[in-house]
């Protein structure tokens, strides 16, 4: 059996590799790889030396059809777990259209013409679900997509996604990856100011780099074995920790800095960071693969025990002041474009907006830490009293209603469901033809600006999707939606006030704009 990999060289798709060619019933792995990649590549054929034989390497790119046209011949899956992700997604954003929406609609074409077409497990991203805090932590698979207003990140995968369910292919899989801790982590955030968007109220569910490949093979491994059928293929999954590894983002940079002894308190400041327009949730269906594939078996504890032993040298920094590790290798990335302070400093009130609601309201961020109100304290960030704990049980979980009763099989789906979630949408369905459980048949709607539009109900019920301006342009426009759209609305005023008016565009130089709807 041979299986098609992209993304193998990335901290997923490494991991992916190192178990797939471990399988005995996988003959070859076939690898696309970008020929400027060409040291990362001989990296993971390294770590892979015993199957060595198994792995062939493609160069190419993935949004060209040729490439993907060789890449899918002759093989029995395709595993698309390339991406180009943040920061490399915000200071190249064309790389990010190249490979998230151009090479997703490239890989598939290449499958819809072949006559016996490969399976396609296609990986998707937390991201698609915007921005959340301690009114709506829990997400489904079919909560509102609404990506961050000025990330090119998320836009780009939410295409990509989309394309994969509208598509032709008979046997696909779309499994949104949460929060991925890996090796290189602690490297990649301490080159950009990508680690002052993580808001510290922010909910995070964080699953390990090695658990997500052994995921993937677990996935070959069973269905190759027997079929999974509607059990496992044309579905959409969150990639969660099962009930575990459910913290926030000052938990997060917590954890990393007690391997040098410190707090985030020891380090950052309040103010270093944004307070919304970032992206991390609670996945409340996020055991549903774990039944499946039991793939979960580090939770973050391990994973910090790992980097402790990996970069050992870490606990000297226990022996410098903290205030000088905070000067230099922290506020030294008050330099970057991607920096809170750096926007700041150069009036980018796009994103001063965007991440803050104002210029006015990153001036008035408190300076020190007991004028700053965290969910680990048990405060909202209004300074009402939280029961952390209690909130993190799922059990408790404040959930968005669809407007149709979700826990419905597919099969009992009716036009009045479909009715009824457009009409919450503010727009209309508009096919007059629908027969009950064809969740997969394409239907007409119009959205909430009457702009007409084509997809599945399983589309639009199971997996958040409805059109907006995202779907066709750099242009966020959910202030104004909102005010239409009551799906929409329950969870984007979770951090949104009711009066804002804005619409955040990209100009043709991806530039940050934005402008007052009128």
């Amino acid at each position: 059996m041979k299986i098609a990999l992209t993304g193998a060289t990335g901290n997923m798709g490494r991991e992916a590799l190192k178990e797939l060619v471990k399988l005995e019933n996988v003959d070859k792995v076939k690898i696309l790889v970008l020929p400027n990649d060409k040291k990362r590549k001989n990296e993971i054929l390294k770590k892979c030396k015993p199957f060595k034989k198994k792995i062939e390497v493609l160069y190419g790119n993935l949004k060209d059809l040729e490439t993907c046209n060789l890449l899918v011949e002759d093989v029995a899956y395709v595993i698309n777990l390339a991406a180009v992700i943040p920061p490399k997604a915000d200071k190249h954003p064309q790389w990010a259209i190249d490979c998230n929406e151009v090479g997703a609609k490239s890989l598939i074409q290449a499958i819809e013409q072949l006559s016996v077409q490969p399976k396609l497990i296609h990986t998707s991203t937390v991201a698609l679900y915007g921005n959340r805090n301690h009114i709506h932590p829990w997400a489904r698979v079919g909560d509102p997509l609404l990506v961050s207003p000025l990330d090119v990140y998320s836009i780009t995968k939410l295409r990509g996604e989309f394309a994969v369910l509208e598509s032709n292919i008979k046997n696909w899989a779309v499994l949104r990856q949460t929060a991925m801790l890996h090796t290189n982590m602690l490297k990649d955030n301490m080159s950009d100011g990508l680690m002052f968007h993580t808001c510290f109220n922010a909910p995070l569910e964080w699953v390990t780099a090695h658990d997500s490949g052994v995921l993937i093979a677990n996935i070959i491994k069973k269905d190759s074995e027997k079929d999974l059928g509607n059990k496992f293929w044309r579905q959409c999954f969150n990639i969660g920790a099962d009930g575990r590894n459910q913290i926030t983002g000052y938990d997060t940079l917590n954890d990393g800095f007690k391997l040098i002894g410190g707090t985030t308190k020891n380090f950052f400041k309040p103010y270093f960071n944004a307070t919304r327009n970032f992206h991390g949730v609670w996945f409340y269906d996020g055991g549903k693969l774990n039944k499946l594939f039991d793939y979960v078996s580090q939770d973050v504890e391990d994973y910090w025990k790992q980097i402790g032993k990996i970069y050992w040298y870490y606990k000297f920094g226990r022996l410098v002041s903290k205030r000088l590790i905070s000067k230099f290798a922290i506020k030294r990335l008050f330099k970057d474009d991607n920096s809170p302070a750096y926007w700041y400093k150069h009036n980018d009130n796009a994103k001063l907006v965007a991440f803050f609601g104002g210029k006015e309201n990153y001036e008035n961020l408190p300076k020190e830490w007991d004028k700053f109100n965290l969910m680990v304290d048990g405060k909202t960030p209004e300074g009402e009293k939280l029961d952390y704990q209690k909130l993190k049980n799922s059990k408790n979980a404040k959930l968005i209603d669809y407007g149709f009763d979700i826990d419905k099989k597919d099969s009992n789906i009716t036009k009045e469901d479909l009715i009824a979630v457009a009409k919450l949408h503010g727009g209309k369905l508009l096919s007059k033809d629908f027969k009950t459980g064809d969740v997969y048949q394409k239907l007409k709607w119009a959205d909430q600006d009457n702009f007409e539009f084509e997809a599945t109900p399983f589309s639009v019920l199971r997996c958040g999707h409805w059109h907006n301006c995202t779907y066709d342009t750099y242009t966020w426009d959910f202030d104004r939606l909102s005010k239409k759209d009551k799906i929409y609305a329950e969870a984007w005023y979770d951090s949104h006030d009711k009066n804002e008016n804005y619409i955040y565009s990209m100009d043709e130089n991806f530039n940050a704009q934005i402008r007052t709807n009128k």
